[in-house]
């Protein structure tokens, strides 16, 4: 056997082997804005292309709830919660790796917390508790509010001072949101605890995305997402192992294949696809793509775990999905100010 081999071979492939990776990722990757906060992008406007790769990312989160209620069908929640953070932070950890990023100045860790609490601890463990019980198309009516809830965790972060009408139709969707919520209780004698961490996974991630949008003018946008999935990447590989411990996870291959979704995708190359099309632009338009998120989480739901779609779930939808894009519309085009003549 020949012993020989060429010492710069191996070098070589290794340094081919990098570029070919930064390729992929540069796919995928810039520094550019997010859905709660306007920042020029980095790439010239191409709004096709933009709204290509908005709907890209908004088909990979609508997956999100439908799989995350297969999940909880044969892991605990806790484990679904966690564990598909630490698949996320793992891939954000080789992902900051490879591409050399500067590790984030002191003060902006903490902001990273808020962050990190918000779309990396709070909405998927919420929402995986809740789909215990909840059906997948009530879960998608109630997170619906989410838009409209960012917009208002944006306005209120960076001191903006919005129309009346924004408040109104901010008021009337969350008024629909909550009325929803308790017809399918049973009555509006009670509100069922799962559509409470519903709500509260709204809450966590509305204030997530808002901080995340103003911190991604100095981070970047996906580097954001990154480090807030490696910052929370202790707490959230502590809380799989001692879910672990009480429950040892046994699924069937679906339901693995699903947990994998939401770990890959739903947390990780989603937000690739959406924050791509955010640069591309136009930011404003792109950015409302998210709105029909809840319908195709729905149509999935139907079609997936063949739920059936009653009128309740019909009118609250859209009631919740119309507030949230005119909450939308009328913060990003406000009013312009009369000029005396």
């Amino acid at each position: 056997m020949d012993g020989s081999r060429d010492p710069g071979a191996a070098p070589a492939i290794h340094s081919r082997s990098r570029a070919a990776i930064l390729e992929l990722l540069s796919l995928f990757m810039r520094d550019n804005s997010s859905a709660t906060t306007i920042i020029r992008p980095a790439i010239p406007s191409r709004p096709a292309t933009g709204l290509g790769w908005g709907l890209l990312g908004v088909a990979a989160f609508s997956f999100t709830v439908p799989f995350t209620r297969v999940a909880v069908g044969g892991l605990s929640p806790l484990f679904i919660g966690s564990g598909r953070a630490v698949v996320a932070a793992i891939l954000a950890a080789f992902a900051l790796t490879l591409t050399r990023q500067r590790l984030p100045r002191v003060r902006q860790w903490a902001r990273l917390a808020v962050v990190a609490a918000g779309i990396v601890v709070g909405f998927p463990l919420l929402t995986s508790f809740a789909l215990t019980t909840a059906p997948a198309n009530h879960g998608a009516v109630v997170i619906a509010l989410l838009p409209a809830a960012t917009a208002t965790a944006a306005v209120l972060r960076g001191r903006e001072h919005p129309p009346v009408a924004f408040w109104l139709v901010t008021i009337v969707g969350a008024a629909a949101a909550i009325a929803f919520a308790f017809a399918q209780s049973g009555g509006f004698e009670q509100l069922d605890w799962a559509d409470v961490l519903l709500l509260g996974a709204v809450i966590a991630a509305a204030i997530g995305y808002a901080e995340g949008g103003l911190l991604a003018r100095e981070l970047g946008a996906w580097q954001t997402v990154s480090w807030a999935l490696v910052l929370a990447l202790p707490l959230m590989a502590g809380l799989s192992a001692l879910s672990m411990a009480q429950q040892p996870p046994s699924a069937s291959p679906v339901q693995w294949a699903a947990f994998a979704y939401l770990g890959v995708i739903s947390m990780f190359f989603g937000f690739f696809a959406w924050y791509r099309g955010l640069a591309f632009g136009p930011m404003a338009k792109v950015s409302q793509v998210q709105l029909i998120q809840p319908v195709l989480s729905i149509c999935w739901a139907g079609l997936l775990l063949g739920e059936s779609l009653g009128w309740t779930t019909i009118v609250g939808g859209l009631a919740v999905i119309v507030c949230a894009g005119v909450a939308v519309r009328v913060r990003l085009n406000p009013p312009r100010p009369e000029q005396n003549p």
